[in-house]
């Protein structure tokens, strides 16, 4: 395991100990940033318009189309760190 992925399962880890649930803004670009460093580019077909959700969640990812793995990862990294000053 690389010193990224370590960096990026410790801050897996501790987004889950925020005392405070970060706005929906940062949680979709959690889901994001989270999904395009462990998983690639978006798969599948958009959700349809009545599960709001997963399509917006969707949209997000497809954002982060053609990102690199490791960027993603790292950008995930700086994105919960900020969030552990904001949301303790």
């Amino acid at each position: 395991m690389t010193d990224l992925d370590q960096k990026f399962a410790a801050a897996q880890a501790e987004v889950k100990t925020l005392t405070k649930r970060p706005d929906n803004e940062d949680m979709l670009r959690l889901y994001a940033l989270y999904k395009q460093g462990s998983a690639g580019d978006v798969t599948g077909d958009r959700p349809g318009a009545f599960d709001m959700i997963n399509r917006a969640k969707y949209d997000a990812w497809a954002k982060l189309k053609g990102t690199a793995s490791d960027k993603a990862k790292q950008d995930y990294v700086k994105l919960v760190e900020r969030l552990k000053k904001t949301y303790g």
